[in-house]
């Protein structure tokens, strides 16, 4: 059985380990910028963003890959953080490349890469193009980051020769689903292909795919390996869907977001689709003369979460994120971990999805 969840002292454990990670990064960002910055100095913009893409983030991605590797029964190491902290550039990558994806503005209460590249490029022929693809060069670098950290890390190579093939699905299957949000984008809202997207774009590389690199890197055994699939899957789907709920129905100023980013970007989320299924022939109109709108103010954005709580929509996310947090709790319970192991994931299956409004 998992051990109880002690929610502060697994708070507490959770920020020691998210302070040794903003350690690790901190030191790697800096050399690169420096390294960045001897190339030219008209560069500091771009190291600039290259900074702040990677000073913010709870390091779950991180905590999910140092559990893999110790859930198969290997000690505390600073080699294995050093893996592990090279899936928050993975995630800071992915987040600069979504957000000039969606033309997101903000992200963290602060303007996104994309946005605040606008003042190198002021002046110059089209601006705002070139602040975007100076936003998509800080992004594919960060993805760079990533595989240099990982294979600078400080293991064996044998051990990171049982985890290099992962890299390959993590990316693959990350570019599939953002592919495939940008596909349904605009088109009929439907529950399940809205779940395939949430699947492939954040669940697995969130918290499987760290599990399984992890794993593979302490020759986790197949038993294992299966195990943190069945509890990744459901956890990952139910850290998406509250980031959904969040994104709508949350304070910005806690979220860092706007509330209106999915609904005038007209997203394939799962609280647009139950809301499409659920909603009166009226207020489908509605919805849909909203979702067109190029701006949605407040009593625009008023009406949608009107329209959703009246379809019943917010109501049926919370238990889908409710039934994912049983199922990924019941393969703890059913699966033979280190004590220490077991509490943290239980512990972390709470700090990716109870999140506040």
């Amino acid at each position: 059985m998992t051990p109880p969840i002690t929610g502060t002292t697994d708070t507490a454990a959770h920020d020691g380990f998210k302070s040794r990670v903003d350690e690790v990064l901190r030191h790697f960002v800096n050399q690169e910028v420096d390294q960045l910055l001897d190339v030219d100095a008209d560069l500091a913009p771009v190291a600039e963003q290259l900074e702040s893409a990677t000073a913010h983030g709870k390091r779950l991605r991180a905590a999910f890959c140092y559990w893999g590797w110790r859930a198969a029964g290997q000690p505390d190491s600073d080699a294995l953080l050093r893996a592990a902290a090279a899936m928050e550039l993975v995630h800071a990558a992915a987040v600069v490349h979504d957000d000039l994806i969606d033309n997101s503005a903000v992200r963290h209460g602060l303007p996104t890469a994309h946005i605040a590249l606008r003042a190198a490029t002021a002046g110059r022929p089209h601006p705002k193009t070139a602040a975007r693809s100076l936003a998509m060069l800080v992004g594919d670098l960060l993805m760079s980051w990533a595989g240099q950290l990982f294979t600078t890390c400080g293991l064996p190579a044998a051990y990171l020769s049982r985890a290099r093939p992962l890299w390959a699905v993590l990316a693959r299957e990350l570019v599939a689903g953002e592919c495939l949000e940008i596909l349904h984008t605009g088109g009929r809202p439907d529950p399940s292909t809205s779940l395939k997207v949430i699947r492939y774009k954040t669940a697995k590389y969130t918290v499987e795919h760290p599990l399984h690199i992890g794993g593979a890197l302490a020759g986790a055994p197949r038993e294992l390996r299966a195990a943190f699939s069945e509890y990744g899957l459901p956890l990952g789907e139910a850290f998406q869907l509250r980031d959904d709920l969040l994104g709508l129905f949350g304070d910005p100023a806690r979220t860092g977001k706007a509330n209106a980013d999915d609904i005038t970007a007209h997203r394939p989320t799962v609280l647009l689709a139950y809301t499409w299924q659920h909603a009166s022939p009226d207020q489908l109109l509605e919805l849909q003369r909203l979702l067109g709108a190029r701006e949605l103010h407040e009593d625009g954005l008023r009406r949608v979460r009107e329209i959703m709580h009246a379809a019943g929509a917010p109501a049926r996310v919370e238990s889908m994120i409710t039934e994912r947090i049983r199922l990924a709790e019941a393969v703890l319970d059913h699966t033979d971990l280190p004590g220490e192991a077991a509490r943290a994931l239980a512990g972390l299956a709470r700090t990716a999805t109870v999140r506040h409004h």
